[in-house]
């Protein structure tokens, strides 16, 4: 039964910018050394450390899926691929680096878990009706966008 203020677009406009946001941050720092990142150098020699193979790609790679992701995100514009690079890149930090460090606490992983899940959440459900993607398929036969 919903409630008198559900509106499960704007729940997931919400989720969508949340998600995204988060994603740019860390892009930025991947891609450009900013808010505290090592830009592509540290982070390649991060991954290196990490044992990810071919770190300088893979530093490239994920700043771009990162921060291009969450920027389509926002904007709900090919929203079941950015999701899923998105998770697909969350479940690899988890792996590689915060699953030793336990669930909870530095370093732990319940927070890329919940960017995960969030991601895996925007696949299924997709971008809702405030979104470029809502918009481009607005009114297609057997298109459903949530209302």
């Amino acid at each position: 039964m919903q409630h008198r203020f559900a509106n499960p677009s704007l729940g997931l406009l919400a989720l969508r910018i949340g998600i995204g946001s988060v994603m740019i941050y860390h892009g930025a720092q991947k891609l450009f050394g900013i808010f505290g990142g090592g830009g592509p150098a540290g982070t390649a020699q991060f991954f290196g450390n990490v044992g990810i193979p071919a770190p300088e790609i893979m530093a490239i790679v994920v700043g771009i899926v990162e921060f291009g992701g969450g920027l389509a995100l926002i904007a709900g514009a090919m929203t079941h691929i950015a999701a899923l690079l998105i998770a697909g890149t969350m479940l690899v930090a988890i792996v590689t680096v915060h699953l030793p460090q336990g669930f909870g606490g530095q370093g732990g992983y319940e927070f890329p878990l919940m960017l995960f899940l969030a991601a895996i959440g925007l696949f299924f459900l997709g971008p809702g009706h405030y979104s470029v993607d809502g918009v481009r398929h607005a009114g297609r036969e057997g298109e459903h966008v949530i209302p």
